[in-house]
């Protein structure tokens, strides 16, 4: 394939985002909780949208960077695709049968059993087996092949539900430049798989590329071997691009700065009692309240609310210090309390559940007329300073006592 095709394409991606490649390890003691509030967040979905809106939030590049950092991921790296995805495995295929949700593949020699696993699905569900199996072989061929951006996959995740409905998340390397590239397909939206098919693409620039799926390609994809002979089904709602910097640590301009400090506002100057619709929540500490709010918005915001994915990290910090220690013991409670709801929510009791969507709804309200007025610089170093209070912890180890006075946020 010559190159100097390239000038036959206007090179149009439906999004990019930069996504620093990192190769440490996700500890045992994350892993488990990972999985947790994986499975938590994902029935909470169910019970108020249904599995069609899993599916959907599963291919937005956006929500899923959010899902990793309120996580406890590192909030701007490749490695959330491998641990979120590894994470809703273990703990939603056991599930499968009563959740109506099925993830298949994984990372390397796991990507390649993704056929036989869903035409095992296929006999248990009745769904077409063989037209599974090829969108799979698609979508992971285009990327490789048809889009010609450096990049190797070695991750493929399908994810399907009992309904048909189906995304993948899959993941390609560049050796050239340690970065990688994630995209996003969803079924919903797929036109054709040789044409614009993507819901979203993550990854580093690397200036002009070889695109054989971009519109402007259509004279060019047709003096070659054809790919497939799909018709189109629905357009592309619209182009979804995320920008991830290069930087480790958090930055204030990584952040909505109004949208954080009305949540950090209303976890350490208000209560749950100063809220009717929360009080059923009353007794929760402020640190976890602040958890709650966010993982609150992961559950029930909508897809504008995701822009600055970095915003989550506050939740449970990340497992290598940035923005601050995983504090393990906010995470539990956080995982307590929306089991707790759900538990409820499907005996039909939904107090609970609602009293954590009031909260998403009440954040909302404040950012209004919040002006923020906090020293983000401050905010992190109070994180980090209680860190030990809320069993603080990174891949290095337990955090200790320090020496410093506590510092005011606002």
């Amino acid at each position: 394939m010559k190159f100097n095709l390239l000038n036959l394409l206007a090179l149009k991606r439906s999004g990019s985002a930069d996504l620093p490649l990192h190769y440490g390890h996700v500890p045992p003691w994350l892993a488990q909780r990972m999985a947790k509030l994986g499975l938590a967040i994902t029935e909470s979905i169910l019970l108020e949208y249904g599995r069609a809106e899993v599916i959907r939030r599963l291919s937005n590049p956006f929500w899923f960077q959010s899902l990793g950092a309120v996580m406890g991921m590192d909030w701007h790296s490749s490695g959330i695709t491998t641990s979120v995805m590894g994470a809703l495995k273990k703990s939603i295929n056991p599930l499968s049968k009563e959740l109506g949700i099925y993830i298949c593949g994984g990372k390397g020699k796991f990507s390649r059993e993704t056929p036989n696993e869903l035409l095992k699905i296929a006999e248990k569900t009745g769904l077409n087996g063989q037209e599974l199996v090829r969108s799979s072989k698609l979508s992971a061929k285009v990327d490789n092949t048809a889009i010609q951006d450096g990049f190797q996959l070695y991750l493929h995740s399908f994810i399907l539900s009992s309904d048909g409905d189906w995304a993948v998340v899959q993941q390609g390397m560049s050796d050239a430049n340690s970065t990688a590239r994630r995209y996003h397909w969803h079924s919903e939206n797929l036109k054709s798989f040789v044409e614009e098919p993507h819901t979203g693409i993550c990854g580093i620039n690397q200036g002009k590329i070889l695109n054989l799926t971009a519109n402007e390609a259509d004279l060019t994809r047709k003096t070659m071997m054809s790919i497939t002979d799909e018709s189109p089904n629905r357009m592309i709602a619209e182009v979804q691009k995320l920008v991830m910097p290069n930087h480790h640590d958090v930055r204030s301009k990584d952040i909505d700065l109004k949208r954080l400090g009305s949540i950090l506002w209303l976890a350490q100057e208000k209560k749950p009692s100063d809220f009717e619709e929360l009080l059923l929540l009353e007794g929760m500490g402020p640190r976890t309240l602040q958890s709650m709010a966010l993982v609150s918005e992961v559950i029930y915001g909508t897809p504008s609310r995701f822009s600055d994915p970095a915003r989550y990290s506050f939740a449970n910090g990340g497992k290598d210090g940035h923005p601050f220690p995983v504090p393990v013991n906010v995470y539990d409670e956080t995982i307590s309390v929306l089991q707790h709801a759900v538990e409820k929510a499907k005996i039909g009791n939904t107090d609970k559940q609602q009293a954590i969507k009031a909260l998403h709804q009440i954040t909302r309200n404040a950012e209004r007329d919040f002006t923020p007025n906090m020293d983000f610089d401050k905010v992190i170093e109070k994180e980090r300073t209680e860190s030990w209070k809320y069993g603080g912890r990174t891949v290095f180890g337990r955090e200790q006592p320090p020496r410093d006075k506590q510092l005011r946020l606002f």
